[in-house]
This record gives structure tokens, C-alpha cells and sequence, in this order.
């Protein structure tokens, strides 16, 4: 069979639902001052929606790029990651612009005191400031990726992660134990520091998200994807000792637990400090590993076979499905336009109703939920190429000055209009 033969692998459904649902987390995560934060995952467990982004990452990247490393070689297929990252890399500098200077627009111009009376300097709380304050260093750090503020640190972890594919494509070729012992190789040496990146060129700060740890959760995915792991058995034991794990995090990640001056569970948040190292975010540490993992198997659990509990529970439920769905299947779009919808909603939110009053704050993440779904929408209207498809009473040639009917030249013979 040849790579013009291969058949088109279906989505897995439970790729895209899980995926679209870390999309609305991590939006929440992204909006500032806002209550919605105090029921995301990341407070009652180590790991969080950044997790499931990643992980959700591998897999998909098993599905878009594996199958061009074993159909046209480790070449092509490299040269097929360098396209992709040179997109998620411009798709990063347009972000990080555009939030940027929407940001010094309505804090410079004095327009936000003037209309009501906000004194918040919200470029200096993404720490931006520098990009108009020592513009030749910020935009040299910028482009080479040697300023990455927190806010924006999600993409340039990205990129690196994708570089590291080939290799662990050769690798495999080896022997996928091979492979498996790079990423995790990489993950020991991002723990002792050896491959921090620096993250500010006027200070010593590091990348928040050390991508040489955070791809053994990239490639974790991408090894179940590939069939290098075997996807696990669901039964009884594996359940419980998946809750298990989960339940026992909650004192050591939820701070009204570790924190409650009524509980006086102060061992708990002296445990919490000792094992720091083993929850950290920056280096990922084991816990975080250890947490999502469980967390993971159990929503492989809940979904079924092929993700079939998914559907077939009713038009309400399979329709908030297929819009979730949806979200997963353009998540570098939503994903793009959450953090700019994210910050662009809480300063209406703030100027209007004002950060205090928890309805409105609701309305504020329900709103920017519509809008994430509206770009889903769009983007998957754009990459569906609604301009290739013949209209009614509409073909794709006409007639030629001798009356004879021609190739249009905008579609040659035998090609796509557009490269896919």
C-alpha cells in the first residue's frame, strides 16, 4: 500500500472532547482575577488543563506526523515538523503582538481612567513593559525566543517539543526502548537543571514550562498513539487505585484544605513544601506525572470503548458533545484567540461591572465560552476550503473563444487548488 493509498485514520472522539474541554480550562486559568479558577482541576489535583493540552498534543502529533515519517522517511518527515513549527512560531509572535499592543492602547491612551476611573496598569501585569521600554532587547529576545513571558509560555514549549520529534522518530527506528529512554533521559536532566532556558534577557529567570520535562508527557500521548504502549485494560483494581491516587492529592493541592486555619491541617502544608520538587510545574515534577495519569486513565474509563458513553445520551448532551468536540478538533486557533479574548474580557469586564461581583464574573467566562466556539466554527469553516466546492450551476471549466470547453487555469488538472 502506498502513501497516496493509505486510508484516512477517523478521529478518535475522545481526543477531541478532552482536548475541546481543555481549551474552556485553560481560558479560565487565563482570565485575570477570576473566581471560575477555584474549581479547575489545578486546585484539587498536581496536574491541570496544561497537561491535558500537551498530552492531547502527542497524540495528535502521532496522527498529523507519524504516519509521514513511516510513508516518506525521517527527511520529509523532519521537514514536515519544521513547517509546523515555523507556524505555531509565527502564530506565537502574532499572539504575543496583538495582546501586547491592545494592552499599551487601552492603558497608555488614559481612556480606561477617563471612562471608569481604572488605574490598573495591565501592561505591567503580563510584564510587558519592556517591549516599549527597551524595545531593541525585548524585540530581540522576543524573536529569538529568549523572552518568554508566563503569559505566553504555552507555544515557545511547543516549538522545542516538536523539534525533539525527529530524534525520537530515529530513535525508534532503533528500538522504541531507545526512544522511550530519550524522553525520559531528557526529563531526569531538565530535574537537575541541566537544560534550563532562559526566559529574560535582563534577568536569570528560566522558561515557567521547561520543555525538555514537559515532552514525557508529549510523547507519552504520542507513544499510546502510536501503539509503542499498549492502551490499558479497563477493570476494578486499576479504578480504584486511579481515585485513589486522585483523592489523596486533594490535601496537598487544594489550599483550602492545606490552607483552612479551622482545619489546622498545617502537617499537610508542610508536606505539601517538602515535596515540592516532586509537584513543581517548571520541571514537571513525578507527582504531576503520577496525578495526570490516573486522572487520564479514569476519563479513558468514563468515555468507553471508542468513546462510545459519549454519544447516544440524548440530543442536549450529544450536541454540547459535538460543540466540545469541535473546539478540540482547531485547538492552536482557540487556543490563539483564548489568551487575547481572555484578557480583552476581563478589561470590559472591569470597566463595566467591575471584578467583584461573582454573576457578572460568570457571564464574563460564559460569553468568552461563546466566543471560543465561534472561532472553532470559523476556523473549521476556513480549513474546510469552502471556495473549492462547485456551486450550483457552476462547474470547473468554461467554454473557450472556439466554442471548446477548457481546463480553468486556477485548477489545474489533477491538483488541489491550495496545498493542503
Amino acid at each position: 500500500m502506498t502513501a497516496q493509498t493509505l486510508p484516512k485514520r477517523p478521529r478518535d472522539p475522545r481526543l477531541d472532547f478532552f482536548r475541546g474541554l481543555g481549551m474552556f480550562i485553560i481560558f479560565i486559568a487565563h482570565v485575570p482575577h477570576n473566581w471560575w479558577t477555584l474549581w479547575i482541576p489545578a486546585r484539587f489535583g498536581f496536574s491541570d488543563a496544561t497537561e491535558i493540552f500537551v498530552f492531547c498534543s502527542g497524540m495528535a502529533s502521532a496522527v498529523a506526523f507519524g504516519k509521514i515519517f513511516d510513508t516518506h522517511g525521517i527527511g520529509m518527515g523532519a521537514a514536515r515538523i519544521l513547517h509546523r513549527m515555523w507556524q505555531v512560531y509565527w502564530a506565537f509572535i502574532g499572539q504575543f503582538l496583538i495582546v501586547a499592543i491592545g494592552l499599551v492602547i487601552v492603558t497608555d491612551s488614559g481612556f480606561l481612567y477617563d471612562c471608569c476611573g481604572l488605574t490598573q496598569d495591565y501592561v505591567v501585569s503580563l510584564n510587558l513593559r519592556h517591549l516599549f521600554d527597551n524595545s531593541a532587547v525585548a524585540l530581540t529576545g522576543l524573536m529569538s525566543l529568549t523572552w518568554v513571558p508566563n503569559y505566553f509560555d504555552i507555544l515557545p514549549m511547543y516549538i522545542v517539543i516538536l523539534a525533539l520529534m525527529p530524534l525520537i522518530m530515529i530513535a525508534a527506528r532503533i528500538s522504541v526502548f531507545l526512544a522511550f529512554a530519550v524522553s525520559i533521559g531528557l526529563w531526569v536532566a531538565a530535574q537537575f537543571g541541566y537544560l534550563d532556558l532562559p526566559a529574560e534577557p535582563w534577568s536569570d529567570r528560566s522558561w515557567f514550562f521547561n520543555p525538555f520535562a514537559w515532552q514525557l508527557v508529549f510523547f507519552t500521548g504520542f507513544a499510546f498513539m502510536r501503539g509503542w504502549l499498549p492502551a490499558p485494560p479497563v477493570n476494578g483494581p486499576l479504578i480504584a487505585l486511579c481515585l485513589a491516587i486522585v483523592i489523596a492529592s486533594v490535601p496537598f493541592a487544594y489550599y483550602r484544605v492545606f490552607g483552612d486555619e479551622h482545619l489546622n491541617w498545617v502537617w499537610a502544608f508542610e508536606i505539601r513544601q517538602a515535596i515540592e520538587p516532586l509537584w513543581i510545574k517548571t520541571e514537571f515534577g513525578l507527582f504531576r506525572y503520577i496525578h495526570f495519569l490516573a486522572l487520564a486513565y479514569l476519563a479513558w474509563a468514563a468515555a468507553g470503548k471508542q468513546g462510545r458513553f459519549l454519544v447516544g445520551h440524548g440530543r442536549l448532551w450529544s450536541g454540547f458533545v459535538r460543540v466540545v468536540q469541535k473546539v478540540g478538533q482547531q485547538s492552536l486557533p482557540v487556543f490563539l484567540a483564548s489568551l487575547v479574548i481572555a484578557q480583552a474580557f476581563a478589561i470590559l469586564r472591569d470597566m463595566v461591572w467591575g471584578r467583584a461581583e461573582w454573576t457578572l464574573q460568570a457571564l464574563t467566562n460564559i460569553a468568552g465560552f461563546a466566543a471560543l466556539i465561534a472561532v472553532a466554527y470559523i476556523a473549521a469553516w476556513f480549513k474546510g476550503h469552502p471556495w473549492r466546492k462547485a456551486q450550483p450551476g457552476h462547474d470547473s471549466v468554461r467554454p473557450t473563444g472556439s466554442g471548446r470547453r477548457a481546463p480553468n487555469p486556477s485548477t489545474p488538472q489533477g491538483h488541489a487548488a491550495e496545498p493542503a
